[in-house]
């Protein structure tokens, strides 16, 4: 495993961070995409490839709270060194495991924050966060309220770092602003869905990320799973998609991942994977990590152990000047 230094921070972490947001989930009839067995074995496989970084939320789960409650049994059962971890949870949405949402339960506000860190705490059986991310932008909550209750986490030793997530540019540099202005702790790490099909649609969030040096930690590094390959184009346009993948549990696959501009450029990334000797999942997520003004782990969420030896093979890939220059050429010819 390769590590490389979170951004603007001293923290260490792997060069793939392993997202749990599919642990407990339930999609439609399909019920825990990954149960609890499966993702203690997954965790176990983080742990052999040397992956360090552990992206989780309080929503990720059914109930919510299901993926960090299980992080927190695994760490317990295995007896693993909290420090030989850096686990990064968030905070936004309405957390279903106190009933109804009440008016405080949701958002940025100090009042959810501070109940919200506390249950997050609680069900990973940890007394801090290595990093803590605000999970969507909130208009109703003014961003020094945010940045005031959040940096008094950071100063409790409750979290040690700050991100952020999906947000705009503006919004994102509205809140560095405020804190560099008011004196509070600011944003280190941001989460944006960037992957090599997608790229340019955050591009002006990247411009902000990389004037500020902060570091990037893509979710949805493969498109959906789009980029691995195993899709099909068909006559009519629409894609084929195996039994159980995301393709084929989730309605809106063909328009967030499956454009014309994503099949240029898995036909690149497939003919560097045939030079390089490489799965297209692997040059995916080393094109993610070769971005030279970022630093980029991306967030890979295999649903088995093998699947995420394939993902950590993406360190031993090797990717030439014109071979990155391929994909990046069929990306920007599509938006043409």
């Amino acid at each position: 495993m390769e590590y490389t230094t979170l951004g603007d921070t001293g923290t260490t972490v792997s060069r793939l961070c392993y997202g749990t947001w599919r642990f407990g989930r339930q999609t439609g009839d399909v019920e825990n995409e990954t149960s609890r067995e499966e993702a203690h074995a997954l965790l176990d496989a983080c742990r052999d490839h040397g992956i360090n970084f552990i992206d989780t939320a309080n929503v990720y789960g059914d109930p919510d709270g299901t993926s960090e409650e299980w992080i927190g049994e695994w760490m317990a059962d295995r007896d693993v060194d909290r420090e030989d971890l850096v686990i990064a949870s968030k905070v936004y949405f309405p957390f279903n495991g106190w009933g109804d949402p009440g008016p405080n339960d949701s958002g940025l506000g100090r009042k959810h924050i501070r109940a919200q860190i506390e249950g997050t705490l609680e069900r990973l059986g940890t007394d801090h966060l290595d990093l803590y991310y605000i999970h969507r932008w909130d208009e109703n909550t003014p961003i020094r309220e945010t940045m005031q209750t959040l940096t008094e986490l950071v100063r409790e030793g409750k979290v040690n770092h700050l991100g952020a997530s999906t947000m705009a540019a503006w919004q994102l540099t509205k809140a560095l602003w405020t804190s560099d202005v008011e004196g509070l702790e600011r944003f280190d790490v941001t989460q944006p869905m960037v992957n090599a099909a997608q790229y340019a649609t955050v591009e002006d969030y990247l411009d902000v990320c990389a004037d500020q040096n902060l570091a990037v930690c893509p979710y949805s590094p493969l498109a959906g799973g789009f980029l691995t390959g195993k899709y099909e184009r068909t006559e009519d346009g629409g894609v084929e998609a195996p039994d159980g993948s995301r393709g084929s549990l989730d309605d809106v696959f063909e328009d967030r991942y499956a454009t014309d501009r994503a099949w240029d450029v898995l036909e690149a990334v497939e003919s560097v994977a045939d030079e390089v000797d490489a799965t297209p999942a692997q040059v995916s997520l080393r094109w993610l990590m070769d971005q030279d003004r970022v630093t980029c782990v991306p967030i890979v969420g295999a649903r088995t152990p093998e699947q995420l030896e394939e993902n950590v093979g993406a360190v031993d890939v090797e990717l030439g000047d014109e071979q990155f220059e391929r994909i990046d050429s069929a990306r920007a010819d599509a938006d043409e």
